[in-house]
C-alpha cells in the first residue's frame, strides 16, 4: 500500500488543532491506559492499522499487558477488565458506530454509572478524535511502520 499524501504538510494548521485536541484529552484525568484501550477498540473497529499499531505500542509503552491487548477485541469474554474500562469499551463501541446504534440508553447508562458527567464527554472526545485520526490514516493509507524480524545466525 502506498499512502496518498502527507496530510501533516498539506493542512499543518488543521493537524495541529487535532493534536491540540489529543494533548487536551490527555490532560482531562482520564487513566492512561483506559485512554489506549478506546484508542485501540475505536481503530479495530474501524480497521485502521496504522493506529492499531501505534496504540498498541503505546499501550506497552504505558504498562499494558500483551494478553489485555490480545483479548480487546473479545473484552466481553474475559475478566480482564474492570467495570470502568468495560462501561468505556461499550461506549466506544455504541460511538464508534453511532449509524448503527444512535448511542442507546442502556450504553449510556453503563458510562454514567462509572464516569462523572465531565469524563462523559471527556470519554465522548476522546472517541471523537480517535474516529478522526482513523479516518485520516485510513483515507490517506497511512502506512504503519514495519519491523523486520533478525534472522538466525
Amino acid at each position: 500500500m502506498k499512502p496518498r499524501m502527507n496530510y501533516y504538510q498539506a493542512a499543518p494548521d488543521t493537524i495541529k488543532a487535532l493534536m491540540a485536541l489529543e494533548t487536551q484529552i490527555q490532560s482531562t484525568g482520564l487513566e492512561k491506559s483506559l485512554i489506549e484501550l478506546v484508542k485501540i477498540r475505536a481503530s479495530q473497529i474501524n480497521g485502521c492499522a496504522f493506529c492499531i499499531n501505534m496504540h498498541t505500542e503505546d499501550a506497552r509503552k504505558r504498562g499494558e499487558t500483551e494478553q489485555r491487548i490480545y483479548l480487546l477485541d473479545a473484552w466481553r469474554e474475559s475478566p480482564l477488565y474492570t467495570d470502568r474500562e468495560r462501561a468505556a469499551l461499550a461506549w466506544t463501541e455504541s460511538v464508534t458506530l453511532i449509524a448503527q446504534t444512535h448511542a442507546p440508553d442502556n450504553v449510556y447508562g453503563q458510562v454514567r454509572a462509572q464516569f462523572s458527567e465531565e469524563e462523559t464527554v471527556n470519554l465522548t472526545m476522546l472517541i471523537g478524535a480517535i474516529n478522526a485520526w482513523n479516518r485520516i490514516a485510513i483515507a490517506f493509507r497511512a502506512v504503519h511502520p514495519v519491523k523486520v524480524k533478525a534472522s538466525a545466525a
